[in-house]
């Protein structure tokens, strides 16, 4: 198994968004390309822009939906399954982090041009998102182990 830590490290040090990051890490897992994954993670970086759930999150909830996710029109097992799933990763994060949002966890709104500004000054985007991004990954890995 390569080192997916590592790999979602790498990309979002690339410029590319958390979500984004740990998505693609796992592309190869979930039937997707690199490409498709930065793709699909586009549009959650930074809590949707809106300062909501982490992007590392929303991204590690994107690679379970992929793997585990429902596949039958009102199958209440696979619709369990996924809501399980959904519901380990959000309280594992929250658990490590102290929350899920954005903007909890960077301790200023970023929806906002002061709140931006402030987080861009004191580099919390280099230096709390990459460990967003490593939380994300490493309890993503934890959850898929205990599923095989």
């Amino acid at each position: 198994m390569d080192n997916r830590r590592d790999k979602a490290l790498e990309i979002f040090s690339n410029h590319m968004h958390c979500s984004q990051a740990v998505l693609a890490a796992f592309s190869k897992e979930c039937g997707i390309t690199e490409e498709q994954a930065f793709r699909l993670g586009s549009c959650f970086g930074s809590g949707m822009r809106k300062g909501q759930v982490c992007g590392a999150c929303t991204g590690a909830l994107m690679v379970l939906g992929l793997m585990y996710g429902e596949t039958r029109l009102g199958d209440p097992e696979e619709r369990s399954r996924s809501n399980l799933l959904n519901d380990m990763m959000m309280e594992r994060f929250k658990e490590k982090n102290g929350s899920c949002l954005c903007n909890e966890i960077l301790g200023y709104d970023i929806t906002t041009p002061e709140g931006i500004k402030t987080v861009r000054e004191k580099g919390l985007f280099s230096s709390v998102c990459p460990k967003m991004v490593v939380n994300a990954t490493d309890i993503l890995e934890e959850i898929i182990k205990d599923r095989d």
